[in-house]
């Protein structure tokens, strides 16, 4: 394949309008493995392709950009950095937002090298560049931004050149453009934090995370949300955490859900501070977190039997959350008659509202009437079953008349439900039930076994089953 590429690079070198070589070239390259490609295209050949990128003809550039990904890709990084910045430079700076989608993922890979990344650190130009195009409206760019800033924050020198340097600036000026993009900014932060403890340390001492979680008080209501997400994202890990609750974050996100139910904009913001504590129950201890900061989960109950669009899903998640383990279990039946209300206004959604909320409703149930094997004592069955019971008067025939609906979505949910159900060892009690249940419905929760591998749950398996 070497001869024809060879040939087709002279034509397109002589010709003035090169576009139907170039779609021959492009033919003829993504036929040939990128090992093929090292020593076939490179020196002044590539140049010849990104000299091409110089042009208003659109399909021109399509095609050249196709050309490139794949053969940059038989390049080591270290060859990148060393053999093209003048290329990467010019990249970056193309009119036309794939050429810097093409620039910023092949610096992503040269950062993501230790010596091409050591190569990028003495171009302060081109990572200049780089967090310009955090700036771009194209969101795919400022991803690639993101991304490829992340990869050069993994080592030592790169958090040191990002934060001890001049490149801290230009973070600062490219956040002053808009609130979305100050936004982009803290994603890139948080994300970097999320690596170490020595991570954060710098994006903290670069004052960048102070002034993000002051954001969390401000007058902007969307903007008081956005931070929160910011916020969450921070503690998902461990560290994070540590540094939040020295900061009296924690404090401060219980008091403004307190603050919240005086407040009449609160649903618009409320939504991202429940979901914080609803991560950290995922990653901590439910008891703990939920002891410790009782307003959440008395908020969650309230919006989980309030009417509005925006707060019940929230609301519903959670508690599927936290009923997922043992501990989140014991937490939600601890709050006696207020948890049973709540499950009677699932259950009522589940059977009654628009088929995503009922969707939701239904993996909720799911999650909170699961019982691993090793989980299932006389206690915990009791207690699943006291829950299912107080879904309807007739739980079963609520579960079935779901199953039956003609959407596969609600179809497969419901079967779960039966499912999780039957393998917790529920069917034991429905077994014991069927005085209080026609006894030719109890084929239902075994029938559900056979047909539910066709579901969307293959954690489920019941290939094993017989009957």
């Amino acid at each position: 394949m070497a001869a024809p590429i060879e040939r087709l690079l002279n034509e397109i070198r002589e010709s003035e309008e090169p576009i139907e070589e170039l779609k021959s070239l492009r033919t003829a390259v993504l036929a040939t493995p990128v090992s093929g490609l090292r020593e076939t295209l490179s020196g002044a050949r590539l140049e010849v392709l990104f000299g091409l990128l110089s042009t208003n003809d659109k399909e021109q550039i399509v095609v050249c950009v196709e050309i490139l990904s794949h053969v940059l890709q038989a390049l080591e990084p270290v060859q990148l950095a060393q053999n093209y910045k003048t290329a990467l430079h010019s990249g970056l700076n193309h009119p036309d937002d794939s050429v810097k989608i093409l620039t910023l993922t092949q610096i992503g890979r040269v950062v993501g090298h230790a010596d091409g990344a050591t190569q990028m650190l003495n171009s302060t130009e081109i990572l200049c560049d780089v967090i310009q195009c955090i700036s771009i409206e194209r969101i795919a760019v400022a991803e690639k931004a993101i991304a490829a800033l992340c990869k050069l924050s993994n080592t030592k020198v790169g958090l040191d050149a990002l934060f001890r340097s001049d490149l801290l600036n230009k973070l600062k000026d490219v956040m002053s453009i808009s609130d979305i993009i100050r936004y982009r900014v803290y994603e890139l932060i948080v994300k970097v934090s999320e690596v170490s403890p020595v991570s954060l340390g710098y994006c903290a001492n670069s004052g960048l995370i102070s002034r993000m979680l002051e954001e969390l008080t401000g007058d902007d209501v969307l903007v008081r949300a956005t931070a929160m997400e910011m916020v969450t994202l921070l503690a998902e890990s461990q560290h994070g955490r540590q540094y939040l609750e020295q900061q009296g974050i924690m404090d401060k996100i219980s008091n403004m859900i307190i603050a919240a139910e005086s407040d009449p904009l609160s649903s618009l913001y409320l939504p991202a501070l429940v979901k914080f504590f609803g991560n950290l129950v995922v990653v901590d201890s439910p008891q703990q977190v939920c002891e410790k900061y009782p307003v959440f989960l008395e908020v969650v109950f309230s919006m989980a039997m309030n009417l509005d669009p925006t707060l019940t899903p929230v609301a519903v998640d959670t508690l599927g959350e936290l009923g997922k383990t043992v501990e989140g279990k014991q937490v939600l039946h601890k709050t006696g008659e207020k948890f049973f209300s709540v499950l009677k206004r699932i259950s009522k959604i589940a059977s009654d509202e628009a088929t995503e909320l009922r969707v939701r409703c239904l993996d909720a149930l799911a999650h909170l009437l699961t019982l691993p094997v090793e989980q299932q004592t006389d206690d915990l069955l009791l207690l699943t079953e006291s829950w299912f019971k107080s879904l309807s008067s007739q739980p079963m025939a609520m579960i079935r008349n779901i199953s039956t609906q003609p959407f596969p979505e609600l179809h497969c949910r419901a079967l779960k439900i039966f499912t999780v159900s039957a393998l917790s060892a529920i069917h034991l009690h429905l077994c014991i039930w069927q005085t209080r249940f026609h006894p030719s419905r109890l084929h239902l929760v075994f029938t559900c076994l056979f047909f539910f591998n066709q579901c969307e749950f293959p954690e489920i398996d019941t290939t094993t089953l017989h009957y």
